[in-house]
């Protein structure tokens, strides 16, 4: 992620990084490895008018609601997590000024054990105000130059990087205003490197190689994603929690159907048969009490068991029950119930 005031040279060192990176992985023995992508408010067609909240041009209940700056950083994250994967690397050229956007792409990055950085490119307000003060100027002398002549040819290159779209200075002053600087102390916000406008070219590209280091170096840091967001061990029936559902309510209905073979409606056995197939011997027996067991009671000791075995936060080893294992364990719960309930 690339961070720092507007105006402040955020796109060059964006531009200087891409290029940076694509020349290691030129340099690395493979090549297919990784690969390389640019997400930025220019790349997704996102406006610098969306930022604007200054209260000239909005109303307060509008402001409070800041609808269309959500609307934009909804669709760079969305770009940010099409292309995320732990071989692919995404240089996110933008504001990134609230530290709350910057955690929600760090965790984004931690669930798909991708590491991440943040780089911030530091610059004196006076001087990032004198540059957009700059692109003002110029955008005011093309449009009455457009109004006097006729379109001018399409310019080179170096041309085209100063038609850069400037700030109103009210929305200017505002997102100074709302900027959150990054802190080292933080886990979404280290490691954090930093670029000031006057490093030169050899202090860049040592900063750029020590971000390399960090997220594609041979040293770069193991990233395991929260146990909260890794997703449970799967039979080969499907889902752990679809098959945990699917045998204890099987159980059921098998004790229910037996139960009605009974005149009296109580006691007697159920064979429960596993999972595996197998002999007769191997079935399961559930020995139900003297007086007629109700759906209600069943499903109350089913419901209890599923709570106990669906694993959560402290019990990961839990939801790795298989089939056969799910079944001799809901039996075995079922049998110590009725005991204790008769």
């Amino acid at each position: 992620m690339v961070t720092g005031l507007p105006t402040s040279g955020k796109s060059t060192r964006a531009e200087q990084l891409l290029a940076y990176l694509a020349e290691r992985i030129a340099a690395h023995s493979d090549r297919t490895k990784y690969r390389l992508h640019l997400v930025s408010d220019e790349t997704q067609s996102i406006s610098r008018a969306v930022y604007d909240l200054s209260p000239a041009q909005l109303p307060a209940h509008v402001r409070s609601a800041n609808a269309s700056e959500k609307d934009a950083r909804a669709a760079v994250y969305a770009a940010v997590k099409r292309v995320l994967s732990p071989r692919d690397i995404v240089v996110l050229d933008g504001l990134n000024y609230i530290k709350g956007w910057r955690y929600q792409l760090f965790c984004e990055a931690k669930n798909m054990s991708t590491p991440s950085a943040v780089l911030q490119i530091g610059c004196a307000i006076d001087r990032a105000r004198a540059v957009n003060e700059a692109r003002l100027e110029r955008r005011k002398q093309n449009q009455e130059g457009q109004k006097q002549e006729e379109p001018a040819p399409v310019g080179t290159e170096s041309e085209k990087a100063k038609d850069v779209e400037p700030y109103d200075p009210a929305n200017w002053d505002n997102l100074v205003f709302r900027y959150e600087e990054p802190n080292p102390m933080t886990r979404w916000d280290s490691p954090l490197f930093t670029l000031i406008w006057e490093d030169d070219a050899e202090q860049t590209r040592q900063v750029f190689s020590q971000i390399w280091d960090a997220v594609a170096g041979e040293a770069k840091k193991v990233v395991r994603p929260n146990q909260s967001t890794v997703q449970r061990d799967k039979d080969s029936g499907g889902d752990y929690l679809y098959v945990l559902e699917r045998e204890t309510q099987d159980i059921v209905k098998k004790i229910l159907e037996k139960q009605q073979e009974y005149s009296d409606g109580g006691g007697g056995q159920v064979r429960i048969p596993r999972a595996a197939a197998g002999a007769a011997d191997d079935d399961l027996v559930v020995e139900l009490p003297g007086s007629k067991v109700g759906l209600p009671q069943l499903q109350r000791h089913r419901r209890a068991f599923v709570a106990l075995n669906r694993g959560g936060i402290g019990l990961e080893a839990v939801g790795k029950l298989m089939t056969s294992r799910l079944r001799e364990s809901f039996v075995g719960y079922l049998n110590d119930a009725f005991e204790k309930d008769g």
